[in-house]
Parts: C-alpha cells; structure tokens; sequence
C-alpha cells in the first residue's frame, strides 16, 4: 500500500470520527445552569485537601529539581 493511500485513507477516518463527535455534541440540550429554586447562583467547584496535597507536591517538586540543578553547577 502506498504512503499517500494510507494517509489519505487515516485522514478521512480522522474526519469522519470528528465530524461525529461534534455532531453528537450539537444534538445535547443545554445543561442545568445549577442555582437553587430561589435563583441563587450557581456554586464553584470546592478545592479540597486533594488540590492542595497536588499544590505542595509540586512545589516540593520543583524545589527539590532546582537544587538538582544547582548541585551540577548548570
């Protein structure tokens, strides 16, 4: 099989799966603009000790590549 048939063949796949999905996603109604009963506003996501765990973490991980580096010399 040629290159040029293979990757004519690839890119009509990719655009026949992508035209797909986005058609899928036009067919979806709007979602649940959230709020309660009353109209209150809707509530952002609550940053948990999860987020701050990953927070620390990678600080301690940049702290600890950049005396890497400086122990090199670079």
């Amino acid at each position: 099989m040629k290159k040029s048939s293979l990757l004519r063949k690839t890119a009509v796949v990719a655009f026949v799966l992508i035209a797909t999905a986005t058609l899928s996603t036009y067919a979806q109604g709007p979602g649940d603009p959230g709020g309660g009963p009353s109209g209150d506003p809707p509530v952002g996501a609550p940053l948990d000790g999860g987020a701050l765990a990953l927070l620390i973490a990678g600080a301690a991980y940049g702290i600890k590549s950049l005396y890497k580096k400086k122990g090199k010399g670079e």
